[in-house]
This record gives C-alpha cells, sequence and structure tokens, in this order.
C-alpha cells in the first residue's frame, strides 16, 4: 500500500456518497479502474487518493493522441498531453476512490472476474 500524497483528499473522496466499489474489500485483480483518455486531463487526483499505487500519470502516446478528434486534442494539448495510466491495476481492490476523486469523471470500476 502507498502513502497517499494528500490524505484531505482521499477522506472526502472515501466519504462521497457516490463512491462505487467494494470499499476496499475486494480481493486484487477482480476490478480494475478503466481510464477515459478522452476525458482524463491527467490532474493526477486519482493517483493521490489511491491507497495500492494503481495510477501513474504520464503523456499521452502520440499514435493514441493522433486518433482523437479535433477538440479532444485541443483539450490534451492544453493539459500538456497527460493522461492516467494503470500499470498496476492487478492492486485495485475496488475503493472507488479514484471514480469520485476524478474531476473529469473519467474513471470507472469494471469488475474482469
Amino acid at each position: 500500500m502507498s502513502k497517499n500524497k494528500d490524505p484531505n483528499k482521499a477522506i472526502r473522496a472515501a466519504a462521497h456518497p457516490d463512491r462505487p466499489g467494494e470499499d476496499c474489500r475486494a480481493k486484487p485483480g477482480i476490478f480494475h479502474p478503466e481510464v477515459d483518455v478522452r476525458r482524463c486531463e491527467g490532474k493526477g487526483d486519482c493517483a493521490v487518493v489511491c491507497p495500492y499505487g494503481v495510477f501513474e500519470i504520464g503523456r499521452i502516446a502520440d499514435d493514441t493522441f493522433d486518433t482523437m478528434p479535433p477538440r479532444v486534442k485541443l483539450k490534451l494539448w492544453v493539459h500538456g498531453k497527460k493522461t492516467a495510466y494503470t500499470p498496476h491495476a492487478d492492486a485495485c481492490r475496488a475503493c472507488g476512490l479514484c471514480v469520485v476523486a476524478c474531476p473529469e469523471h473519467a474513471i470507472r470500476l469494471v469488475r474482469t472476474q
């Protein structure tokens, strides 16, 4: 488990009435967060609140960027072409903290099993 960089954000996310998931009780690998790169602006709130280190913020791949509609490209460009990635999705325990912390509503939990 990684330490939160901003525990106040995590506390607010934990108390959010629309928080989906299993309250961090799911076994790792049953759920994974799915990021909509068309909506994500790479602000990193997901990475800040995730207690399991599932997220990393990075630059969107050029080939992915090139496939986006012009309006989405502009938004991505304005935000430094950053997006959230889930290299450690197998560690997700379905807290739902990332879903409610994301200001762009770009994350959803998906059941994998």
